[in-house]
């Protein structure tokens, strides 16, 4: 199952900043056994949202060079509350740093007025041909897949 846990970029100041939206509904399979009486978006897709919308404020900034841009740690990760279906939570991510191959951020994830969950990340951003050449034809495939779902994403 792939998870795509972002369903709104709101706001971008490029480089810098990226706020982006998640609708929790019960419709999403995972919520049926997370806990069938008291269905709520499990903690490490609570995560997953805040390391989607560092990824999408790298792939941006970096004008879409690098195809994998991957969770290279976590740190001072602190869950507040939960998400149940009917709920939106807002990521906000801020770049502390964006370089060639990596970057760090601090991002939250808040539900209405509260915040949910809290997080440092750091991502590391490559190509899969820059180890295997072979593989250089699939970078282009999953960047031109990530600038097209960018597209769907955000319209400013």
């Amino acid at each position: 199952m792939k998870f795509i846990l972002i369903d709104r970029v709101t706001e971008l100041d490029p480089g810098k900043r990226l706020t982006a939206v998640k609708s929790v509904s019960l419709a999403e399979e995972y919520l049926g056994d997370h806990f069938p009486a008291f269905p709520v978006l499990p903690g490490v897709l609570l995560l997953e949202g805040l390391i989607e919308s560092a990824s999408w404020l790298v792939r941006h900034h970096q004008d879409f060079a690098n195809s994998m841009v991957l969770l290279e740690t976590a740190k001072n990760v602190k869950y507040k509350s939960f998400a149940a279906p009917g709920m939106q939570i807002q990521y906000s991510v801020a770049a502390t740093a964006i370089e060639e191959n990596t970057s760090s951020f601090k991002g939250v994830g808040v539900c209405g007025e509260e915040s949910i969950v809290e997080a440092k990340l750091a991502l590391r951003h490559f190509n899969l041909g820059d180890d295997n050449p072979k593989l250089a034809h699939v970078d282009g495939t999953v960047v031109e897949n990530m600038k097209q779902r960018w597209k769907l994403l955000y319209s400013g």
